[in-house]
């Protein structure tokens, strides 16, 4: 069985691979790695291995294992990578630096509340629904300038745009639209790409990746 170092190496290994095929520096590209279901003692040996950011997509579940994790290790940064009811963002904002699902300006709204009164701001990603699902979370691409200009114009730093494809089919059009929008708002940071498609990602811009499985599992 490969170790979590090993594992982590192999991801890595394949950015920095995606990342020369595209002419770009593997450095500009952030792994995160998606512990949602995970244990700490899944957790653990990552952080162990180097990795510093991960990403939750319930809140209640990443209050639960967190806050200790994170008092071990205070350099550790979190992602809010689910889709975030407007009722849990106290608790997101204050346990995540960086929010990848917003799509909804009383979403925006609320967390501008929560950061005033917690004396902190996270940096967020406006979740677009690239493949306009209906039971898929995101902004419609219609919306993206409107949210991305509310966005901008809050104490909240926009750290870019994020999108999930549909499943099962091929997602490279779909990273490949993301960039489009991206450059079309002068938005820099894209997080898309997950264990099955990252190379793919990394080819088509993205600025941050979503790796679960193959973090976790051989």
């Amino acid at each position: 069985m490969n170790s979590a170092a090993d594992r982590l190496q192999n991801v890595r290994s394949g950015i920095a691979q995606a990342a020369a095929l595209a002419k770009r520096e593997p450095a500009d590209i952030q792994l995160i790695a998606v512990s949602k279901g995970r244990t700490a003692e899944e957790i653990d040996p990552l952080i162990s291995a180097g990795q510093r950011d991960f990403g939750e997509s319930r809140v209640q579940e990443a209050l639960g294992k967190w806050p200790a994790l994170l008092a071990r290790h205070p350099d550790v940064r979190l992602h809010g990578i689910g889709r975030l009811q407007s009722n849990k963002s106290a608790d997101a904002v204050k346990l995540f630096d960086v929010i990848h699902s917003l799509d909804r300006a009383s979403l925006l709204n609320a967390l501008v509340n929560e950061g005033q009164n917690a004396g902190r701001h996270p940096a967020v990603y406006v979740q677009v629904n690239i493949g306009e699902e209906e039971q898929k979370g995101g902004c419609a691409i219609a919306e993206v300038v409107a949210l991305v200009d509310a966005v901008r114009a809050s104490p909240l730093p926009l750290a870019g745009l994020m999108a999930i494809p549909p499943a099962g089919l091929e997602p490279g059009p779909y990273f490949a639209l993301l960039a489009t929008l991206a450059r079309r708002h002068g938005v820099t940071g894209l997080s898309m790409g997950m264990s099955s498609d990252f190379k793919d990602a990394v080819m088509l811009g993205a600025t941050a990746v979503r790796v679960g499985t193959a973090l976790f599992e051989d």
